[in-house]
């Protein structure tokens, strides 16, 4: 019943739960914009449905996030007010300019284009997808400016026993910025190619709209080979930066109790249960954290145990080690995701440019389930990000404990978490049957009739060896 515990508990339920749809939306507006420019520049109508097939399952998407996301910031008055009151100049323009600015402009669009069809020239219905798409990717910034500042705080002075913010271009420009957001953008892109290849797999190896569905692989694959590689350089600059604005975290997710120089890379590090001084396995490689850090072999990496000497002096008494458990199982899936992906991509790419669709049936019958690999890497990532930060809501600035409300108890706490919980569980119901039937369903009938069977490459395997050649 600590009420901090409980209000960490709850407001990591309901981001995880947001944070499902958001590199969807991201990444599948752009997919779409894309497929209806190329129905406009061409007049191809299997364009056109693929536009409005995967249109509808990112409507189903952003309608959820919406639903989701709104609940953040319910919890910044409730019960984060204290942290609220002691930063809300600074944290607060952010968020106002993202519902202004940016999420009015894709929500607006978007009511466009869903009834705009036939209503507006195909130029214009197409922009509004366009400016859907923008206007996600803009709403992403400036929530990322947002959590930026919470990560490295700048641009503000103390005034009266609060924040109050002095220089807002330091807040826009703030130095983790330039990574978070490219390694979200690329997240997006990559959670997108990986949901096209599963639900594409699935109609191809029941022939279901060959034609369009073999397109949308194509596209995936390609989305799919520039993400996952897009992902891990981001992801290694961003690796580079938290190495110089928050060491903790770099020393927690790879379990480096001791400065080292050069600094080891765990492959495997498992802690001794009954002596937290030795390790039951260690395994680690020699001068790579260096490598990985400052692009050489050398270079010190600062361990767990002289940071938390160092900050007990900087700012106090007190635990300044973030969970090292959850951090480095959190960074080995995201980045094990990661390298499983890069593969898939390229291997889905191969069959495409081979024309090799008659084969490795294995392998369309595990993408549907691959599907869940960009999302696993997402929340592994950012249970990475914010638990890392521990015991600070603002690095250096705010702890937990003085973030908290103080009026809002923990039996309240403890009510409402449950019913964030059975609320979300009947949101996780429907999202996954709305995408299930809707995916299944496939797109609507086409207004021509689809290409002749004998020119559609099929998946099903044939006797005849000379049919075999030319599939």
């Amino acid at each position: 019943m600590d009420p901090v515990l409980l209000a960490r508990l709850q407001f990591a339920i309901t981001i995880i739960y947001h944070f499902f749809f958001v590199p969807l939306t991201l990444g599948l507006s752009i997919v779409v914009a894309i497929m209806e420019t190329i129905y406009v520049r061409t007049g191809n109508e299997v364009y056109k449905r693929m536009t409005k097939f995967w249109g509808k399952l990112l409507l189903i998407n952003f309608a959820m996030g919406v639903v989701t996301g709104i609940v953040q910031e319910f919890q910044f008055g409730m019960a984060w007010s204290e942290y609220s009151r002691y930063v809300g100049d600074i944290f607060g323009a952010p968020l106002a300019i993202e519902a202004l600015l940016a999420f009015f402009l894709e929500s607006t669009f978007l009511g466009v284009w869903i009834f705009g069809w036939d209503k507006l020239s195909k130029g214009l219905h197409a922009t509004t997808m366009w400016l859907v798409a923008i206007g996600s990717n803009i709403s992403a910034i400036w929530i990322l400016i947002a959590n930026a500042f919470m990560q490295h705080p700048v641009g503000y002075t103390i005034s009266n026993g609060r924040a109050e913010l002095t220089n807002f271009a330091q807040v826009i420009f703030n130095q983790p910025i330039f990574s978070h957001f490219p390694h979200v953008f690329s997240a997006g892109l990559v959670t997108v190619a990986f949901f096209m290849l599963g639900i594409s797999a699935y109609h191809l190896l029941r022939q279901n709209e060959t034609d369009l569905f073999r397109r949308s692989f194509r596209m995936a694959a390609i989305i799919g080979v520039i993400g996952t590689i897009l992902v891990g350089v981001i992801g290694h600059t961003q690796g580079q930066e938290i190495n110089t604005t928050q060491p903790m975290k770099l020393a927690s997710l790879e379990a480096l109790f001791d400065t080292e120089n050069p600094a080891s890379l765990s492959i495997i590090t498992i802690k001794n249960p009954f002596n937290h001084n030795s390790n039951v396995i260690d395994w680690r490689m020699p001068g790579m954290l260096s490598f990985m850090e400052y692009n050489r072999f050398t270079g010190e990496v600062i361990g767990i145990n002289q940071l938390q000497a160092q900050y007990e002096q900087q700012y106090g008494p007190g635990d300044y080690v973030p969970p090292p458990v959850i951090l480095y199982w959190s960074f080995r899936a995201m980045v094990g995701a990661g390298l499983v992906m890069i593969l898939i991509s390229l291997f889905a790419l191969f069959i495409d440019l081979k024309k090799q669709y008659g084969r490795f049936h294995w392998f369309f019958k595990l993408l549907p389930w691959a599907i869940i690999l960009p999302y696993m890497a997402n929340t592994t990532g950012w249970i990475l990000t914010e638990v890392g930060r521990f015991p600070w809501v603002v690095y250096g600035l705010v702890k937990l404990q003085d973030g908290v409300s103080k009026v809002v108890s923990s039996g309240m706490l403890l009510t409402s978490l449950i019913g964030f919980i059975l609320v979300y569980g009947l949101l996780i119901a429907a999202t996954v049957y709305l995408m299930l039937k809707f995916s299944k369903a496939g797109p609507a009938p086409a207004d021509k009739p689809e290409p002749p069977e004998e020119f559609i490459p099929s998946l099903v395997s044939t006797q005849d060896p000379q049919q075999e050649a030319e599939l």
